[in-house]
């Protein structure tokens, strides 16, 4: 025990140095806030796992043979609360909440040192713990207690001793995705508790909320109540998550997380201050030919990523201004993808599962195919970017100021696209060939995504080219305007001289 003691005397003392660790003006040890799990990727894994973490471990007790595991010399503090609450050290525990550490420390996964004695069974550190005001009733990131913990172990000693005290059994409200096995819980399972949702702020309205997860903010999808009885709802939600937990990439929005044992389900992405691109260009009008190129190029980039997914490529079908985020950067970012079930016709090709339920058609930005209810390939995306980048160019809606349903009706009926207005010296005509090419009545006129990113590549290349050749220009002349003013004033100033 004394060998143990120094050894966590030494861990802290060698804290100092590291900043893991400061005094108070009361030389009280006080826990960095570079310990909360929010800001660090510390896991206690040693000995027993929460009772309903997926992948816990519950490693078989040691023989008495066998030497007691020694406390790590890395552990912070919060980490040596945790160990010497797993090996059942009550002097050890109790020294160490004397020194000032939080007895509610939390590790990544939420467990607290409670969380651990209860797993552990050791009934004295349980009541050393609960002395100190230890928080009876946390929640991990899968939601269970301690109690839920001692009972699952067989620690019923620590379990009666718990519910003795006002200890609260978890309530176990069933969702459509409630999973038998705790060991089925999915990776991307987060703790309700974590999640603090407000009122939405026009990001996306109606359909992510802002919020703030483990004081990030983040933007979440919030199953209704009601939509826990409707299989079709249910399978949408499936589907968006299945979606949103495999894709990665700079350009698409970036899943956190989602809640699917417990009520309310939720769908957790991150959080894009700037808003859409629809609202964006409302404020901006028509923007500049080197940020309309940036932006098509995310938007071409993000789009691409989608189509080229494995085993099946992920077609948007919704792409549209309001489904596109600016982030802090000023990036686009592709959002609302999943949101229409698709029915897969052939490897390329599929139609839209339940037209009437899930085709606005007053969105003037889906393709004619997408509209008549017809098959279609991954192309359709390319007639939305067609739209979306003459906005872009022109600063205007398509046919603005007609009602969006009209405007659906004169494109994907009618077959009309409308006239560009401004000048070629602002965008190259490189620009428009791709525009047209893009939402061609003719899908086997439209470029894919790949082809659209080496075409604006090459758009920008040649741009700063330009750019290039107009400066070395200007300073050509330049010099050559001031030799000549110099030359004038020479002459000037002979033919005074002469006088």
């Amino acid at each position: 025990m004394e060998n143990i003691a120094a050894q966590l005397k030494r861990g802290i003392s060698r804290q100092f140095s590291t900043g893991s660790m400061r005094r108070t003006l009361s030389r009280q040890f006080t826990r960095q806030s570079s310990l909360d799990p929010r800001r660090t990727n510390m896991r206690f894994s040693f000995g027993r796992q929460s009772s309903l973490d997926p992948i816990r471990r519950s490693p078989e007790s040691r023989s008495d043979d066998e030497p007691h595991m020694s406390v790590p010399e890395n552990l912070d503090s919060t980490m040596q609360l945790l160990f010497m609450s797993s090996k059942g050290d009550v002097r050890g525990v109790e020294e160490l909440l004397d020194e000032g550490i939080d007895v509610n420390s939390i590790d990544l996964d939420g467990r607290t040192a409670l969380h651990i004695a209860a797993c552990e069974g050791h009934l004295g550190v349980v009541k050393a713990l609960l002395s100190r005001r230890a928080n009876i009733d946390a929640r991990d990131r899968w939601g269970s207690t301690a109690a839920a913990d001692a009972k699952y172990y067989g620690n019923l000693d620590v379990y009666n001793l718990l519910k003795a005290r006002g200890a609260k059994a978890p309530k176990t409200r069933k969702t459509p995705m409630t999973v038998a096995n705790p060991r089925e819980i999915p990776e991307y399972e987060l703790n309700p508790l974590e999640v603090q949702v407000r009122k939405s702020d026009g990001i996306s309205k109606g359909t992510y909320q802002v919020a703030k997860w483990n004081g990030t903010r983040v933007s979440v999808k919030i199953l209704d109540k009601d939509s826990y009885s409707d299989p079709e709802r249910i399978n949408a939600f499936k589907h968006e998550l299945t979606l949103l937990e495999k894709v990665r990439h700079p350009n698409v929005v970036q899943f956190v997380g989602a809640v699917t044992q417990n009520i309310p389900m939720m769908i957790v992405v991150e959080y894009n201050p700037k808003g859409d691109l629809g609202v964006y260009l409302q404020k901006k009008g028509r923007l500049s030919p080197s940020k309309a190129l940036r932006f098509a190029l995310d938007i071409a980039r993000g789009i691409n990523y989608l189509h080229e997914c494995k085993p099946d490529p992920i077609i948007h079908c919704d792409l549209r201004p309001k489904n596109i985020l600016l982030d802090r950067g000023g990036h686009l970012k592709i959002s609302g993808f999943g949101l229409i079930r698709l029915s897969k016709i052939s490897p390329d090709n599929a139609k839209v599962a339940n037209h009437k339920a899930h085709i606005d058609l007053s969105n003037y930005y889906i393709a004619p195919e997408v509209y008549k209810d017809e098959i279609f390939d991954r192309r359709v995306d390319a007639h939305s970017f067609g739209v979306i980048l003459y906005e872009i160019t022109e600063g205007v809606p398509v046919f603005h100021p007609r009602p969006p349903e009209e405007v659906a009706k004169m494109i994907c009926l009618e077959g009309k696209r409308p006239v560009f207005k401004t000048k070629s010296k602002s965008y190259p005509p490189d620009m428009k060939e791709l525009i047209e090419e893009c939402w061609h009545p003719e899908v086997g006129i439209r470029p894919t995504f790949s082809e659209i990113i080496i075409r604006l590549d090459k758009i920008e290349i040649k741009g700063k080219e330009q750019r290039i050749n107009y400066v070395a220009t200007e300073k050509q002349e330049g010099e050559t305007r001031h030799s000549e003013t110099c030359g004038k004033k020479s002459d000037l100033q002979q033919f005074f001289l002469e006088r």
